[in-house]
């Protein structure tokens, strides 16, 4: 059985990935294929990554608070393009966004403190 690949995408300007690398980390230590594309991504970088890459899910991360404009320019590119990946995110981003992101089309918010477990419960269950 092909392992399930997970792209985790730091997208934008933004310089700290420790979250993400922490999510990436936890996600290859649960069996998981995890493709890191490192910091500064633009949105288009991050929808040909997963393509190129083939990936069953991808994870976008925001510390800069540009998540609203950059996470709906990767579901737009993604749209565009007729690729139809699940998407899930976290970051520090404010409850009252959540629900914003969540009708773009993201799966899951993932605030800062989330646990571990429970973010790979999901993963699971969403590349079954």
């Amino acid at each position: 059985m092909m392992r399930k690949r997970i792209l985790i995408a730091k997208v934008g300007l933004d310089g700290h990935d420790r979250g993400a690398k922490v999510v990436a980390r936890a996600l290859k230590n649960a069996g998981f294929e995890v493709i890191y594309t490192g910091i500064r991504q633009s949105p288009e970088q991050v929808v040909e990554t997963a393509i190129q890459e083939d990936v069953d899910l991808i994870g976008l991360s925001c510390l800069s608070g540009a998540h609203i404009p950059l996470f709906k320019r990767v579901m737009e590119i993604m749209k565009e393009k007729g690729v139809n990946i699940p998407v899930f995110c976290g970051g520090t981003i404010p409850p009252g966004d959540v629900e914003a992101l969540k009708r773009m089309g993201i799966k899951e918010v993932f605030g800062p403190g989330a646990p571990l477990k429970l973010i790979v419960e999901k993963v699971r269950i969403w590349v079954k």
